[in-house]
């Protein structure tokens, strides 16, 4: 039977978002309903407003979101209700040509629930972000999308694991190979950039500078790991960069801004044979012009990294561990707690920078 509940929609483009009633439908095959317990604002949801992903509207918002399975539908199998998971936005087949050769964390075929998700007062459909929709009190997604992890672990922080933090460890250690030794600068301090610096201290590295324009976030990069600070709006990055380095620059640089500027910089920073990793996501009319002889002269490798290249299912669990452990540091990121009717002001924070994350409490 379905269900109505209560979710954040972006009706049109950049007008503010709405508290709507919405319709959650059975789950069919493959399908599961979870009851969300706390979903992070993160700023791809802004982007989606804004109109900046595509024009699907209207959106539910919210995908950084952890819960508790309520029902699931036919041959569904590796979760129950009850179970607590973390919902992920890459629900991996298993058949594509890219998991037959085993890289299943670069799936060419992830799919998000089936039926839609509508809105009570006029039936329209929904286009849940990034295929979850969790800023609400349920939501619909595929089975494939919920990874089960200890219920000690407190969901407003577990959620985070379902995007932003996994987006930033997995940016050092899963796309940029950041291991014992390694020299790393992290270009815009924000929740990814944070959990790349994260990442990057948890792997060992020795050097670990923080890039930002914002004192504030310098501060907290330095809470996460962070060895050296560089404030790019009064100093030079990359001459401040490659002083630290003994003038050759770092092994990664991981720009988790997405601008064609700190793009450059980072491009710049880093030393011969080094890797430049792009984890903040560019506006989709962004180009950027670099010197071709210094990509071949450089060497190295330049690397998106989609998601943190990671694996829901091995990859969540384990940082969940990690954190009951105390050995990773996830509550740093909680700026506050807020409910549903107060997402336009946490996104007005976070534009502003006042805010790490702002995780709604369901």
């Amino acid at each position: 039977m379905s269900q109505i509940v209560r979710g954040v929609v972006a009706k049109t483009k950049g007008d503010p978002v709405t508290v709507e009633n919405i319709v959650i439908p059975e789950p069919g095959p493959g399908e599961a309903v979870v009851a969300v317990k706390a979903c992070g604002v993160c700023h791809t949801d802004l982007h989606y407003r804004e109109g900046a992903i595509n024009d699907d509207f209207p959106f539910l918002l919210g995908h950084e979101a952890a819960g508790t399975i309520e029902a699931v539908g036919d041959n569904v199998e590796d979760v129950v209700p009850g179970d607590f998971v973390i919902i992920n936005w890459r629900a991996v087949c298993g058949q594509c040509r890219s998991c037959l050769r085993g890289q299943t964390h670069l799936c060419f075929n992830t799919h998000n629930a089936k039926q839609a998700m509508r809105l009570e007062s006029n039936g329209a459909k929904l286009s849940a972000a990034l295929g979850i929709g969790a800023l609400a009190e349920k939501t619909l997604v595929a089975a494939g999308q919920c990874t089960k992890v200890d219920a000690a672990v407190p969901p407003t922080v577990a959620g985070l694991l379902g995007c932003g933090v996994m987006a930033g460890i997995g940016a050092a250690i899963n796309t940029g190979g950041v291991a014992q030794g390694k020299s790393v600068a992290v270009f815009g301090c924000g929740c990814v950039g944070n959990a790349a610096i994260l990442g990057a201290n948890l792997a060992g590295a020795l050097t670990i500078i923080g890039v930002d324009i914002d004192d504030r976030k310098l501060e907290c990069a330095k809470s996460f790991g962070a060895t050296h600070t560089i404030n790019s709006s009064t100093d030079n990055p990359v001459e401040n960069i490659k002083e630290l380095t003994g003038g050759y620059g770092v092994d990664v640089a991981i720009d988790a801004v997405g601008l064609p500027d700190t793009f450059k910089q980072a491009f710049a920073a880093r030393d011969l044979a080094g890797t430049v990793v792009l984890v903040g996501v560019p506006h989709p009319e962004a180009t950027i012009e670099l010197p071709f002889i210094e990509i071949f002269s450089r060497g190295g490798a330049i690397k998106p990294s989609w998601y943190g290249d990671c694996l829901p299912s091995r990859d969540f669990p384990m940082l969940a561990s990690l954190y009951l452990q105390e050995r990773l540091n996830l509550d740093g990121f909680v700026s506050e707690t807020i409910d549903l009717d107060n997402i336009e002001e946490a996104f007005r924070k976070m534009t502003q920078g006042d805010v790490l994350r702002s995780v709604a409490v369901i």
